[in-house]
């Protein structure tokens, strides 16, 4: 780790000390791996025909990739079925990137520090089994209590559900949950969830 990096590790560790329960997202937050997913959607998008600017998907961070499939043919005035667009950019992800996913260390190690002392959920606008594959490479099975990812709660980030879904089975009040995330969608559901966050990307 490097010192900037052991910096932000004990400014997020200094963070997180008075909370119950600690809610990580997974992609740009544990898992460096925003690059991969930007490239997997471009790939899949060419293949029907649009040139998709990358920025897009900084714009919807944290968003299920059905919503973002939708959000590409409003834009480029297409019609992609969200569905099969979803399961086509998931096979090019985990084909060619998933493998070579590695973690943003400052923040899995906040984890690893207090897997034994504090509630661990994760919550993610991504596919169960992808995010198992992800969570697998980056080591991190095992240290955490509840995953919510897409499909699980009837709305994604930025709505509050997935998060206040993580804390119901945590049995931890949302006061007393920190949001760990890299954008604006999950910031925008840790604070309808009443709980408080961080922006691992601006600390």
């Amino acid at each position: 780790m490097t010192e900037e990096n052991f910096q932000k590790y004990l400014k997020l560790k200094e963070i997180a000390t008075p909370f119950k329960a600690l809610l990580f997202d997974v992609d740009g937050t544990l898992a460096d791996n925003i690059y991969a997913h930007k490239a997997a959607y471009v790939q899949a998008a060419k293949e029907h025909g649009v040139d998709l600017d990358p920025d897009l998907i900084d714009e919807t961070a944290g968003w299920p990739t059905v919503a973002v499939a939708d959000e590409i043919s409003n834009r480029y005035n297409v019609s992609l079925d969200r569905y099969e667009f979803a399961k086509r950019k998931s096979a090019i992800f985990i084909a060619e990137f998933i493998q070579k996913t590695q973690p943003v260390e400052f923040v899995r190690q906040v984890l690893y520090d207090f897997a034994e002392s504090r509630k661990i959920g994760i919550v993610s606008g991504g596919s169960r089994s992808t995010l198992n594959i992800t969570l697998d490479v980056i080591q991190v099975i095992g240290k955490f209590e509840t995953l919510v990812c897409a499909g699980d709660t009837p709305e994604g980030k930025p709505s509050p559900q997935p998060f206040l879904l993580a804390a119901e089975h945590l049995n931890v009040d949302p006061i007393d949950c920190l949001v760990f995330e890299d954008g604006d969608p999950g910031v925008q559901g840790a604070i309808s969830a009443g709980m408080s966050w961080v922006r691992i990307d601006q600390i």
